[in-house]
């Protein structure tokens, strides 16, 4: 009788390594060394915070209440880790967009800034750690 198990073996070692290649390729691919992705920093932040049904796309995918676009995907894993770090691996264009879709539901769709600080900051740690930097950029948070 032939003896399968070293061929098993064999098999599942080498599954293995092909799945941890994958990962490390992902996780290469997925950081640009210590910043996140910049493949979506070309997209138009006021297209989509002047239209009533692209900001409700988005609103809903960070809320869980709708399907996301990959982007959406995308800000709604990292963004934890963003307000957490000061936003220290954003893009110029990604710090500068993130002020930006602050100021505006501040200043423009209250009800929903505030549904979302209460998912993303139910504690409000973040309000109260960028309280400063937010006054110097005209934001009432």
């Amino acid at each position: 009788m032939i003896n399968y198990l070293p061929f098993r073996s064999i098999i599942k070692m080498k599954f293995f390594i092909v799945a941890l290649a994958l990962f490390a390729l992902a996780v290469a691919q997925e950081d640009d060394g210590d910043k996140y992705t910049s493949k979506y920093d070309k997209i138009d932040l006021d297209d989509i915070l002047g239209s009533d049904r692209l900001f409700n796309n988005y609103y809903k995918c960070l809320l869980d209440q709708g399907p996301c676009t990959p982007e959406g995907n995308y800000l709604k894993r990292v963004l934890p880790e963003a307000l957490e770090t000061n936003c220290v691996k954003c893009t110029e264009k990604q710090d500068a967009d993130s002020t930006k879709t602050i100021k505006y539901l501040s200043e423009n769709r209250p009800a929903e800034w505030k549904v979302l600080k209460a998912k993303f900051d139910p504690e409000n740690k973040y309000v109260e750690k960028y309280e400063d930097k937010a006054e110097k950029e005209g934001i009432k948070l």
